[in-house]
């Protein structure tokens, strides 16, 4: 097919992922016309293999801890989960890894949806290889946006292949529990799959390389409190360990460790990394490095293409669902603006076409028990950064609210000051709950509340929240 046989559009999305769908749909609000490209299921990685499916064999599990924890309701929860059940709640949830759905929403916002393989084939331009090995030309006027996300990254072991390592998808996506299952890394995959399928009923093993323990990019206290707990929970925990070689044999899984320990499994999933994917959508007829992660300014240009979009993973700013769909808000509107002609963009920080957010406050709740909520800057980053901070830290378990959530409550909470303008710059929860605490540290650092003013938010009593108070009062007292 020639250029002059291609079918043009305003903008055209390669990806209809969470980030590429929203993408879509804000061009689309701002009339351009729109083609999403998808090699897989409409609906992306969360949808089907990441955070959905993942939650929905979390949430009973979380649901029976905090139940364990209150007299009264305790001994009714003692027994076994329902792991049938659960895994069959966690396949509506992926609606069964069918996107009829999904499809129906993108028709509805005016989209085209393009099955196949999407590939640049020089500016302005993608190429779609359809599955019964047709191909179409599309071109932008305007934008494209490579909206491809990110895959598990395996580490180079001879013969991995062969042994049928699960990656954050089979770890979703499995049939049944496996009876031992080894999990590397120690992460937020990783610590949320060992509490779920322990919960279900596998003997987990986790195996943590170096000495930094888990969560490595939230406060210290966060892994602590959260190793603490797996152990409790029956998870054999070692850290400062690194697999050296993994075999398959007669079907059991055989990790051998750099201290030469032997640890055998049904299964062993790699939680170690992710790599973007974009290897084999054509960067190279662009002057990019096919496989790399593409830079992109605030307004998620990527830079050099004036006409070229990276959101989501793939520019590797905050490879979170939540902040890639926030980028696409943000994409979008710059899109829409530049193709209509806007001469300047509103793009000073927190300005309309700017992701300010991916550098000052980015949130996230692991779904571990206890859970861990963080947003905006650790201690550690505020001050390589060169604010000049204080760390107010409170035990959330002395919190009324916390203590009737449940007995012997065990949580902190962080609040990181910047001591010249007095806003808070972060903010870390750990405790059961907190997940859904961590949007009102968000809207503080977002709009840099001056402390001043947070004192005048009065925290319903008796509520978790009220660790609100106990902060500003700890910051005032010392």
């Amino acid at each position: 097919m020639t250029q002059s046989d291609s079918i043009a559009y305003d903008v055209v999305v390669i990806g209809a992922g969470p980030v590429g769908e929203n993408v879509a749909d804000r061009t689309r609000a701002a009339g351009l016309s729109t083609a999403i490209v998808e090699s897989e299921l409409v609906g992306g990685e969360c949808s089907y293999w990441a955070c959905m499916p993942s939650k929905a064999l979390l949430r009973p599990v979380l649901a029976r801890a905090d139940a364990r924890r209150l007299p009264g309701l305790a001994d009714s929860v003692r027994g076994p989960l329902d792991t049938a059940a659960v895994l069959a709640r966690r396949d509506e949830y992926t609606s069964h890894w069918k996107d009829d759905g999904q499809v129906q929403w993108v028709e509805g916002i005016g989209a085209d949806l393009y099955r196949g393989q999407g590939r640049l084939a020089g500016p302005r331009t993608v190429e779609v290889a359809a599955p019964d090995g047709t191909r179409r030309v599309l071109t932008a006027r305007h934008a494209v946006a490579v909206c491809t996300g990110s895959g598990a990254a395996l580490p180079d072991l001879p013969g991995l292949a062969d042994v049928r390592p699960w990656t954050s998808r089979e770890a979703t996506s499995a049939e049944s529990a496996p009876g031992r299952l080894i999990v590397v890394g120690g992460g937020v995959v990783a610590v949320e799959m060992a509490t779920a399928w322990q919960a279900l009923g596998s003997r987990v093993t986790l195996l943590v390389r170096g000495d930094g323990g888990l969560l490595a990019r939230m406060e210290p206290f966060a892994g602590e409190l959260v190793a603490e707990a797996l152990t409790e929970a029956g998870v054999d925990l070692r850290t400062g360990t690194s697999v050296r070689s993994v075999t398959r044999e007669d079907g059991t899984v055989v990790a051998v460790t750099d201290t030469g320990d032997r640890v055998e499994a049904d299964e062993i999933l790699f939680a170690t990394g992710r790599v973007p994917r974009t290897g084999d959508i054509g960067l190279e007829t662009v002057g990019l490095e096919p496989g790399s992660w593409l830079s992109v300014d605030d307004s998620l240009r990527v830079d050099g293409h004036d006409w070229l979009y990276a959101v989501g993973d793939v520019n590797h700013r905050a490879l979170l669902t939540h902040q890639g769909k926030y980028q696409a808000r943000v994409a979008g509107a710059a899109i829409a603006a530049r193709a209509s002609g806007v001469p300047i963009l509103e793009s000073d920080p927190w300005g309309a076409h700017a992701a300010t957010a991916d550098h000052d406050a980015v949130p996230q709740v692991v779904f571990t028990d206890p859970e861990a909520a963080s947003v905006g800057l650790s201690l550690a980053e505020a001050e390589q950064a060169g604010h000049r901070v204080r760390a107010v830290d409170i035990d959330l378990g002395t919190v009324a609210g916390a203590s009737l959530y449940g007995e012997d409550y065990k949580g902190r909470a962080r609040m990181v000051v910047d001591l010249e303008d007095e806003i808070v710059r972060g903010v870390t929860f750990v405790g059961s709950g907190v997940g859904e605490m961590i949007h009102s540290a968000t809207v503080a650092v977002v709009g840099q509340v001056p402390l001043s003013r947070l004192w005048h938010a009065v925290p319903s009593y008796p509520t978790i929240s009220e660790v609100w108070l106990r902060l500003l009062e700890a910051y005032r007292d010392n």
